[in-house]
């Protein structure tokens, strides 16, 4: 594992002070790289590289000194690239050439479609020392982040709406990096909030706009590269994946036997170097990650789980331990320990981040990261493979959704302001199409109950369905299920769940592979009909199907559960309780919220009128963020 931060600036800084600030700068994520660090530059560029192991102890230049490129990542098919490029007549500096000079060599004999061409998560950039221009590029489904910075040049990016004046003395300054915190040490970079990004943030409990919440940063979206122009100071970016659906209706027992096979030799991929550093292996109760286990063996696993009942899974990763011999430790994470870790994990974070699992996962990693530095991670599975309960239907629910709209939408428009009754949950929903009511994974709070307890300068009229309407276009014509499916792909995906396992593991220096996450793996998954997929509400009926043949039924069918977190119970309780009313009632609260909506959400909580723990925690969360980054400036 490892990251990179750096900066292009016309503003004359001398060579010691850009080495003073690019220091700084790469001394914030130190956590990405214990390993060592290394930098490149010249009378524009400044670049820091933190690394863990194996990477080389300097910058990769090619042969003609004219390319430098920082990586952050791992390359699965990198013997084969090599080997295709000793063919076509490159010659590798390093026997045993590191992911980044394969990249590099790839870019001088490709161009920018090197980044089709690889398979694996990673960001990176090679800069040009003769025309000073920038390529980077992310990987296909945002594993690992990429960050960028533009002052307020109006030729700054083609895609981003116009900005406010950003900070003075700043022309011509782009920053670059794994993570945003590394920009604030920057003396060009205004550390501004981006009012608009919190009202969509307490709808889907995650930074969901393109924009960050640090005004003016953007994150290079997945599947896309870049090419930066130093003179003209303009920034151009490209889709080079795309996430399609084609469906085929092969025979089940031939998908069966081509996702098996496809899943083992991804597993296969991703622990290649297996001789040369010990793998371990995050384990729940769940399918996903016991499936990985099941096919690679590693010599440890790790679990971790609250003392509250319905909440630890830790016990069943045991279990499967002990059948399949591998070393299990586990960790039982107290109510103290959950609530006094929030600031950091928030820290680490860099935006607000309000998934509980979150918490579990930070303290995961730590555990894991004093026995290896490498774990195998699920992700990806309820993705490709239509895990999640809400694609699930009853039977009746699914003869109901194929009756004609004008029907369902009459029904719907008459049954809404009645009193709740047996059915009428299910009338609501299909009587509107899945554009309107579907937003991922996470609907914490509708349009109108965010602007209820948001300030006058926070509240406005964007709507989730302005976030999810432009992916949801794109797939007008496919399935309801297809449409969930992509939707999740470019925002619950990258946003929620790889943002948190990247940022919370790299905050233990800990590298994760997720071995489903794989191009080739979605390339099979993709043409998968809908009927292998789920059958009478069982959700990713098919890869359970092929776990059932490896490893014990129980662990094959067992519902998906997650990273739980009893937050709601502990919030019934006094001290938990007041800890949130005390960070409620401080001054700077009133700059976001209607303090007096917060306590009457909080009272309802307690007194058990209603149950808003997930609402409470968002809103939490990003108090907690904001605290950490504009109150107490990184005092965690």
């Amino acid at each position: 594992m490892g990251g990179f931060v750096g900066f292009l600036d016309n503003n004359n800084l001398s060579q010691d002070e850009k080495n003073n600030i690019i220091k700084q700068m790469n001394d914030k994520i130190i956590h990405r790289g214990t390993g060592g660090e290394s930098f490149f530059m010249d009378d524009n560029i400044a670049i820091g590289l933190r690394y863990g192991m194996p990477v080389p102890p300097s910058p990769i230049l090619n042969k003609n000194k004219n390319l430098v490129i920082f990586f952050d990542g791992r390359i699965y098919n990198s013997k084969e690239i090599k080997a295709e490029l000793t063919e076509k007549g490159h010659v590798f500096e390093f026997p045993e050439a590191s992911d980044s000079e394969i990249v590099l060599r790839g870019y001088e004999e490709y161009g920018d479609e090197i980044a089709s061409k690889l398979r694996g998560a990673f960001s990176f950039v090679i800069y040009n020392t003769e025309t000073h221009d920038l390529f980077g590029a992310r990987d296909h489904f945002g594993v690992k982040p990429f960050y960028y910075y533009v002052d307020d040049n109006p030729r700054r990016l083609r895609t981003a709406p116009p900005s406010e004046k950003g900070a003075e003395n700043n022309k011509n300054i782009f920053i670059f990096g794994s993570e945003i915190k590394s920009f604030l040490l920057h003396p060009g970079f205004k550390k501004e909030i981006n009012k608009n990004a919190l009202k969509m943030y307490l709808i889907f409990q995650y930074p969901v706009l393109e924009e960050t919440f640090f005004k003016n940063v953007f994150k290079l979206q997945q599947g896309c590269y870049f090419n930066y122009n130093f003179k003209e100071h303009d920034l151009k970016i490209t889709r080079y994946f795309n996430i399609e659906y084609n469906t085929e209706n092969k025979a089940y027992e031939e998908y069966i036997d081509i996702i098996d096979k496809t899943l083992k030799s991804s597993i296969e991929y991703h622990t290649r170097d297996k001789s040369d550093v010990e793998i371990g292996g995050f384990l729940s109760g769940g399918v996903d990650s016991s499936f990985i286990a099941s096919i690679a063996k590693p010599a440890k696993t790790f679990s971790v789980g609250f003392a509250v009942d319905g909440f630890d899974e830790s016990v069943y990763a045991k279990e499967l331990s002990d059948i399949l011999k591998l070393e299990n430790y586990k960790k039982i994470i107290s109510s103290d320990e959950f609530f006094d870790v929030l600031p950091t994990v928030q820290y680490y974070c860099d935006e607000p981040y309000a998934n509980l699992s979150g918490v579990p996962l930070y303290f995961l990693s730590k555990m894991a990261a004093e026995h290896v530095k490498v774990c195998l991670t699920g992700e990806g599975s309820d993705e490709f493979f239509s895990g999640y309960t809400e694609f699930a239907e009853s039977r009746l629910s699914g003869f109901y959704s194929k009756l004609p709209f004008w029907f369902r939408k009459f029904m719907r428009k008459i049954t809404k302001s009645l009193p709740d009754f047996k059915g009428k949950n299910l009338l609501n929903k299909y009587g509107q199409k899945v554009e309107d009511y579907y937003t991922g994974q996470a609907f914490i709070m509708d349009d109108s109950e965010a602007n209820n307890i948001l300030n006058d300068n926070y509240k406005n009229n964007m709507s989730y369905k302005d976030v999810t309407k432009i992916y949801f276009d794109k797939v007008r014509d496919k399935s309801d299920l297809i449409k969930k499916s992509y939707l999740d792909l470019f925002l619950w995906l990258p946003n929620d769940i790889l943002l948190k396992a990247d940022k919370l593991t790299a905050a233990n220096s800990l590298e994760v592979r997720a071995p489903i996450l794989d191009k080739e793996v979605f390339a099979v998954a993709s043409k998968i009909p809908k009927k292998y997929l789920i059958k009478n509400k069982i959700t990713k009926y098919i890869f359970r199907e092929i776990a059932n043949k490896i490893m014990p039924p129980e662990w094959a069918n067992r519902k998906k559960v997650g990273f739980t977190v009893p937050f709601r119970f502990w919030l019934k309780e006094e001290k938990y309780y007041n800890i949130l009313k005390n960070t409620f009632n401080e001054d700077f609260v009133s700059e976001f919220f209607i303090k007096d909506k917060l306590f009457v959400m909080l009272d309802e909580h307690f007194n058990g009128k209603k149950n808003n723990g997930r609402k409470l925690y968002t809103v939490y969360a990003f108090l907690i963020w904001y605290k950490v980054y504009f109150e107490d400036n990184f005092r965690i």
